[in-house]
C-alpha cells in the first residue's frame, strides 16, 4: 500500500518547491523554467508572484528579460496568458496547441460558421508578417476578406490557432501597453517543434506541484487522457495516496518536508499558479474558499497564505494618497497572524510603490466569508 500524506504534508511539499517556505536566490530565469511559467492574464502579476519566491528580486531583470526575448507572454496551459522563457514557449505551446483549438470550437463554431478557421490563420500570419498589432485591428483587417464574419471570432480563431505572443511594452514592470500580438516564430527567430515530449512536461510538473494526481496534472495543462502518460513514467516516479486514497505521483528526489514543519505567512499573486493547478485544491483551502476564488468571471485575487492555507485576500493601492494594502482574512485571525501579515505586507506595499516615496498603511478589513473581489495592485 502507498504511504499516504496528509493535507499538511501535502501543502508543506508544494509550498516547499514553490519557494514559498524560504525564498531562493536561483536565477529569474532558471526560477521562471522550475515554475514552468507563471499565469500572466494581468501584467504586473508575474513579478508579485517572483517576488514572494525569489530573495532580492529585482523586476528590472524580469522587465530586461522581455524585452530581450529571452521570456515571452503567449496563450500555454489552460488556454491563459502566461510567462515562460523563450525555451519553454515553443516547447509548450506546441505541446497545448489542442486546448486552444478546443477552447475556439466550444465559444466561437457559432460565430464561424462554415468559415476554414485554417485560411483564417493563414491570412493572419500573412497580416502579421508586416508588423505586430493589437487583436482587435487583426480582427477588421481578417474581416475585410470575410465581411460576413465578426471580427472578433476571426481574431480569436488566428489567436487559438496561432502561436501569438504579446510584445513589450506589454508587461513591463512599471509600464502599460496594449496586447500587440506577434507570431512566436517571428519574434523569437525559431520554429515550434513539431514533437514536443509531454513525459518532460508531466515531470516538470510534478517537480513544481507535486505530489499529484493525473486530474491535477490536467487540471494544471488543460489537457486531456494523460493517464496513460502517467503509467509510461510509473517506473520511474514514487506512488503516495492522499487521505481520500487518491493515488499521487512525485519524483523520487523531490523535497517532502516534515508535517509539522512551521510556515511563514506568504502573500501570492492574482492568477497565481499555487492556487490554480490543481483538480484537488484541499492541501492550500477549503471548499469555500475555493467556491471564492472561483465566482469572479475567471478573475483570481491575490490572495495570503497562513501556516500553508488560503486565509484571505489582498488588495494594493499606490495610486494617489498614501500607499495602502488592504487585507481581508475569511475569518478571524490569530494576532501573531496579524503581526507577521502586517510584517510582509509592508515588504510587499514597499516593492508595489516601486520607488515611490511617502506614507504607507497596511490595514485589516473586516473578515468575509463573501466571494472576494479583485486585488489588482494599482501603478506598480
Amino acid at each position: 500500500m502507498p504511504a499516504v500524506l496528509t493535507r499538511p504534508a501535502l501543502s508543506r511539499a508544494l509550498l516547499a518547491r514553490q519557494f514559498l517556505i524560504e525564498r531562493t536566490r536561483m536565477p529569474v530565469l532558471d526560477a521562471l523554467e522550475h515554475l514552468v511559467g507563471l499565469q500572466a492574464q494581468a501584467p504586473m502579476p508575474p513579478y508579485f508572484a517572483l517576488w514572494s519566491r525569489l530573495a532580492g528580486f529585482d523586476p528590472g531583470g524580469l522587465a530586461g528579460m522581455l524585452t530581450d526575448r529571452e521570456a515571452v507572454r503567449m496563450t500555454v496551459m489552460r488556454g491563459t496568458i502566461h510567462l515562460v522563457s523563450a525555451r519553454d514557449a515553443l516547447q509548450l505551446r506546441a505541446l497545448t496547441r489542442v486546448v486552444t483549438e478546443r477552447a475556439l470550437r466550444a465559444n466561437y463554431a457559432r460565430a464561424l460558421g462554415e468559415t476554414d478557421t485554417w485560411q483564417v490563420a493563414q491570412a493572419a500570419r500573412d497580416l502579421l508578417a508586416e508588423g505586430p498589432m493589437t487583436g482587435s485591428a487583426l480582427g477588421e483587417r481578417l474581416r475585410e476578406r470575410w465581411p460576413g464574419v465578426e471580427a472578433r471570432a476571426l481574431s480569436m480563431a488566428a489567436r487559438c490557432l496561432l502561436p501569438l505572443v504579446q510584445v513589450p511594452p506589454r508587461g513591463l514592470w512599471g509600464r502599460s501597453g496594449q496586447p500587440l500580438l506577434e507570431t512566436v516564430e517571428t519574434w523569437l527567430g525559431r520554429p515550434v517543434p513539431a514533437e514536443p515530449c509531454v513525459e518532460t512536461m508531466v515531470l516538470r510538473y510534478l517537480g513544481a506541484f507535486g505530489p499529484a494526481s493525473v486530474r491535477d496534472v490536467q487540471t494544471w495543462s488543460g489537457l486531456t487522457r494523460l493517464g496513460e502518460v502517467v503509467e509510461r513514467l510509473r517506473p520511474q516516479l514514487r506512488v503516495f495516496a492522499d487521505e481520500a486514497g487518491r493515488e499521487l505521483f512525485d519524483l523520487p528526489e523531490a523535497p517532502r518536508p516534515h508535517a509539522e514543519l512551521p510556515l511563514p505567512v506568504r502573500f501570492l499573486a492574482e492568477y497565481d499558479n499555487l492556487v490554480l493547478s490543481h483538480a484537488d485544491r484541499s492541501r492550500l483551502m477549503d471548499e469555500p474558499v475555493r467556491r471564492a476564488l472561483a465566482t469572479r468571471n475567471g478573475q483570481v485575487p491575490g490572495t495570503f497564505l497562513v501556516d500553508g492555507r488560503v486565509r484571505g485576500t489582498w488588495k494594493a493601492d499606490t495610486g494617489r494618497g498614501p500607499a495602502r494594502l488592504t487585507l481581508t482574512p475569511f475569518e478571524r485571525l490569530a494576532n501573531e497572524a496579524e503581526q507577521a501579515l502586517a510584517e510582509e505586507g509592508e515588504r510587499l506595499l514597499e516593492f508595489a510603490a516601486n520607488g515611490r516615496e511617502g506614507p504607507r498603511q497596511v490595514t485589516f478589513a473586516a473578515p468575509s466569508s463573501a466571494a472576494p473581489s479583485s486585488a489588482a495592485p494599482r501603478g506598480g
